[in-house]
């Protein structure tokens, strides 16, 4: 289905299923996908402690200015603002998951993090991207987890395990080369990538996806970043592109009216016409995952141009 500007997609919350018969069998790491970056940091909790992975100097501010120090670590950790599932009807099918256990609270507790916890637990919001599933069964995610702080062996097997019995049968195995109708036919909905050790023995689970980072408060670096990354050549499987700019601390005491949103939402313009140059594929230069920071405040202006990048793919076969 396209709309009047030639992209697919009018109904983001099922685009997956709308694509044309075409891209249906090229593999899902050819396709241009649409990510949010730090996707749960809608709902972190201003009044929890700052993670322990977090500098020494820090924490010690949080113990003495939690006041001073916690509103602060939320305007430039809040990345987006929308529900998970919000995030998905929206078009997201990449998910940027930091996952955190706090020292004090029962060993099977999680929640995500980004300098603090969140108030959502991984329980919570994973149970309802189940249930947003069963609702668009043609649609699937990869679901990125990482960091993991504060987590010993046992907890990773514990929550291993609840991603296991959670997802159950929608789980692509790591074995497989998903395609939309590979994952349509056997009726696989989710690709599950575990930056740990502990996952090396399931196959439900596959290995660390490479997420090209800037680390920069400018956008202008981001794309020369992002664009030598691409002369290098890209991975063999799945890759996201971060569109996320990053601050230091400099720039937060140069800027302390602003915030991430307001730095993001200034530089939107330079990195939405990079994205309408991109191409996926398999060639050395193309691309996979586009993620981006608040991507609610573009009226999916940002996953329109990621999907309508797709079409590429049909004038070429």
């Amino acid at each position: 289905m396209e709309n009047e500007d030639g992209l697919f997609a009018h109904r983001c919350s099922d685009w997956m299923s709308e694509l044309p018969r075409g891209l249906w069998d090229i593999p899902l790491r050819n396709l241009a996908l649409p990510g949010s970056h730090d996707t749960m940091t809608y709902c972190l909790d201003q009044k929890s402690s700052v993670l322990q992975s977090e500098p020494k100097v820090l924490q010690v501010l949080d113990t003495l200015l939690p006041c001073v120090v916690r509103p602060c670590i939320m305007k430039w950790a809040t990345s987006q603002e929308e529900s998970i599932c919000n995030q998905l009807d929206s078009g997201m099918r990449f998910l940027d998951l930091r996952i955190a256990h706090k020292t004090k609270d029962p060993d099977k507790v999680f929640y995500f993090a980004h300098g603090i916890y969140s108030l959502v637990t991984v329980k919570e919001a994973l149970t309802e991207v189940a249930h947003w599933l069963d609702q668009h069964s043609k649609e699937v995610v990869i679901m990125a987890f990482s960091a993991f702080d504060g987590m010993n062996l046992d907890q990773h097997k514990d929550l291993i395990q609840f991603l296991i019995t959670t997802f159950d049968q929608k789980i692509c195995p790591n074995s497989v080369t998903p395609s939309l109708r590979e994952c349509w036919n056997r009726a696989f909905q989710v690709i599950l990538s575990y930056d740990d050790s502990a996952a090396s023995v399931y196959e439900e689970l596959w290995p660390k996806f490479d997420y090209w980072w800037a680390n920069t408060s400018d956008s202008n670096r981001v794309i020369s970043y992002l664009d030598e990354r691409k002369e290098e050549g890209r991975p063999a499987g799945f890759f996201a592109a971060g569109l996320n700019l990053t601050e230091d601390a400099g720039y937060i005491l140069s800027h302390p009216c602003q915030s991430l949103k307001g730095m993001t939402l200034s530089s939107c313009g330079p990195l939405m016409d990079w994205v309408k140059q991109q191409r996926p594929g398999s060639g050395s230069t193309c691309i996979n995952v586009i993620c981006a920071d608040f991507v609610s405040a573009y009226s999916n202006e940002f996953t329109r141009l990621v999907i309508g990048l797709n079409q590429i793919l049909l004038i070429e076969t």
